[in-house]
């Protein structure tokens, strides 16, 4: 089967249909993106990878330990490389899936998969809804406040930093700027950005 980006989006539109899902796996895929840029990774598969991680979410949020693990029974059923299905499962490790990050995919994969959201809700409530002048020094100060996007397990961002190993202000740098890339299409922003 041919590895390409449409072919992608269509098997996740095909199973997702909100569009904050949709938003969700576009600001995950810039970013593993920009990751595999900057260490060295097969850009494309990495975009892969993050576009497709939550492919199942939108039929197993009932079921979350089915998480990830339809996800990467589907990819494999189509024909995906077996990295792809397995860095699916690892984004899941210890919440709903043993299968431990190892190449440097899947650790980045599990380690910007929760931060690609604090740092989207930190942008919108910023007066411009954008993370083009937002700062990692803003977004700490947002993740010390625990009632602030609570459902972000910050534990599990600090241990995937670790285990790329890389230090969690760059990890956080990194995300924005890779977010700044797609802003309009993950709906931050103003139109005339």
């Amino acid at each position: 089967m041919e590895l390409s980006r449409n072919n992608a989006f269509e098997l996740l539109r095909k199973y997702n249909k909100d569009e904050g899902h949709i938003r969700h796996a576009l600001a995950v895929e810039a970013t593993m993106g920009f990751f595999a840029e900057k260490m060295g990774g097969d850009v494309e598969r990495w975009k892969l990878a993050g576009l497709l991680h939550d492919i199942d979410w939108e039929t197993t949020q009932e079921n979350p330990e089915r998480h990830t693990h339809e996800g990467a029974k589907w990819l494999a059923d189509a024909g995906y490389p077996e990295d792809l299905s397995r860095a699916v499962l690892a984004h899941g490790w210890s919440i709903c899936s043993d299968v431990k990050p190892e190449s440097d995919m899947e650790k980045v994969l599990f380690t910007v998969d929760e931060l690609t959201g604090l740092v989207i809700t930190a942008a919108l409530v910023r007066p411009s809804r954008s993370v083009r002048d937002l700062e990692v020094k803003s977004v700490k100060k947002k993740w010390k406040d625990k009632a602030f996007a609570k459902g972000v397990d910050r534990d599990l961002i600090v241990k995937g930093a670790e285990m790329i190993p890389m230090p969690l202000d760059t990890v956080i740098e990194w995300v924005i700027h890779a977010l700044r890339r797609v802003e309009p299409e993950i709906g931050l922003g103003s139109a005339e950005s």
